[in-house]
């Protein structure tokens, strides 16, 4: 089976590790530190804090920003579903924004139309979260405008976007957002097996995000409420949480971010190999926008069904028993069952939902061959055949 997505683990990788395994600390030590800085270094941006896994950087910067019970948080409907419990792990209400139909991404002018019915309606978000689907940025020079008018906070879900960039700058950077999130898990740009990372540049975000990520535990004598009773002491200041990192986990990071560049590249060329290998099949591409560098996480393509025989369903099985590893980013989340018990029942999403209908990821990652692409292609030319 070729997998969608697969890690590249190298010797380098794995000295690294190893270094760890043989040193005084396995966790809470100098790796995690030095793997924030060289992940908010390439970013551009001021802090970094580190964490267990991407849905615990969204929990802490939902968290750091205020959102909690009487609050909304609106994302959107194609992501997977830590975008949205995020909100509710807060005590928030959380809706949703129909995508783009050329990007997969949220859409500005949904959000725009939404935002103006809610102002009506008295129940503005407090927390936008754009995901940034496949690696390509939202146009979240207009969502931050938006923003601006409407009094929202924005965390980009960037959890595929490592590496990417949007008006020549690093996703991450923070131009127009509060908090960017990563991701690290393996089938991720770079990974940490899992792992993930909350950049910033608002010093009390990061603080505040620090502070929670370890149980509101603090040893700063600045943050106690009295003198500390000596070098032992330290205060838990608030309700956190174990949401810490490895050491292990920071030293595979720091190794496999050495390699970023080098993997998005290559995806690239993977992409445009794809775009000719399928450029006569009944299939819609994946579309990029000019203002944005994608990171190509997934290579997504759409079912043109009106000029074929089998469904949707069909198509998927088929290349899954010829032993393409084909998947489905995402399912609406707005469909599943704890969502509509929940305040979505009966509420649409056209595009999302058209998406959903037409939409398969094809495998893609830095260590596949000519020979897999092409073996993905042929099936799939042969699966669409009328």
């Amino acid at each position: 089976m070729i997998p969608y997505g697969r890690q590249d683990i190298t010797q380098a990788d794995i000295d690294a590790v190893v270094e760890v395994l043989r040193s005084d600390f396995l966790t809470q030590g100098p790796a995690v530190p030095q793997f924030e800085q060289a992940v908010s270094s390439y970013c551009g941006a001021a802090h970094a804090v580190a964490v267990n896994s991407a849905t615990s950087a969204l929990h802490i910067g939902c968290l750091a920003l205020g959102l909690g019970p009487g609050d909304w948080l609106w994302t959107s409907p194609i992501t997977f579903v830590a975008s949205a419990n995020c909100g509710l792990y807060c005590g928030a209400q959380v809706d949703f924004v129909d995508i783009d139909p050329r990007t997969y991404n949220m859409c500005p002018q949904a959000l725009a139309v939404k935002l103006e019915l809610a102002q009506r309606e008295g129940r503005l978000p407090k927390v936008v979260v754009p995901v940034h689907l496949c690696g390509q940025s939202c146009d979240m020079q207009a969502i931050h405008a938006l923003s601006q008018r409407y009094g929202f906070r924005i965390i980009e879900d960037a959890s595929h976007a490592i590496g990417g960039r949007y008006q020549g700058k690093p996703i991450g950077c923070g131009a127009y957002s509060d908090i960017t999130i990563f991701s690290f898990h393996p089938v991720k740009i770079i990974t940490t097996a899992e792992g993930g990372m909350a950049v910033t540049n608002d010093c009390h975000l990061a603080q505040r995000m620090a502070l929670l990520r370890s149980h509101g535990i603090t040893r700063d004598p600045a943050q106690m409420t009295h003198a500390s009773d000596g070098s032992w002491y330290y205060q838990q200041i608030e309700l956190g949480f174990n949401y810490r990192m490895t050491e292990l986990q920071a030293a595979l990071g720091l190794s496999q971010i050495s390699r970023l560049d080098d993997y998005v590249v290559r995806r690239h060329d993977l992409a445009k190999r794809y775009e000719a290998l399928l450029a006569d099949m009944p299939v819609t591409l994946p579309w990029q926008h000019p203002d944005g560098y994608s990171a190509l996480h997934l290579y997504v393509i759409r079912l043109q069904s009106s000029k074929l025989t089998r469904t949707h369903r069909e198509v998927f099985e088929a290349l899954r028993e010829q032993g393409i590893g084909v998947n489905l980013h995402y399912i609406p989340v707005h469909t599943q069952p704890y969502h509509i018990e929940h305040g979505q029942r009966g509420k649409r999403y056209p595009q999302a939902e058209q998406y959903y209908a037409e939409a398969i990821s094809l495998p893609m990652y830095p260590t596949m061959t000519q020979a897999d692409q092409q073996k993905v292609t042929a099936a799939l030319k042969l699966v669409l055949a009328p």
